[in-house]
């Protein structure tokens, strides 16, 4: 328990793939507003190369990444996987382990976690 109360305070990066830019502005917008990330940047375009069903793809795709909570990343999973239309889309996280204090502490606000 310690340990989850310990990832849940500490800031995170998200890395959400998505099929375009309107997709992932679709995102970014509805995590802001629902208020599971204080802030999100879409980059498009970006030409990514994976293996999907046995075949090698290379597609255009957006990025987004998102600044949040770790208390709310399983809740931003659940919600990206709702409104994406991947099947199984890239949702990754990683704790930032320094910054500004002052954007580490208004992404806290912004989340509902400060």
């Amino acid at each position: 328990m310690a340990a989850e109360s310990a990832a849940g305070a500490k800031p995170h990066f998200l890395y959400i793939t998505a099929a375009s830019t309107e997709e992932a502005a679709g995102l970014a917008r509805t995590l802001v507003e629902e208020r599971l990330v204080a802030c999100a940047n879409v980059i498009a375009p970006v030409r990514s190369f994976y293996r999907w069903e046995g075949e090698v793809k290379d597609e255009g795709e957006a990025v987004l990444i998102a600044k949040t909570q770790g208390s709310q990343v399983d809740a931003v999973i659940r919600r990206v996987k709702e409104m994406h239309s991947y099947t199984c889309p890239c949702v990754v996280a990683w704790p930032l382990t320094a910054g500004n204090p002052d954007f580490l502490d208004w992404i806290a606000k912004e989340t509902g976690t400060g």
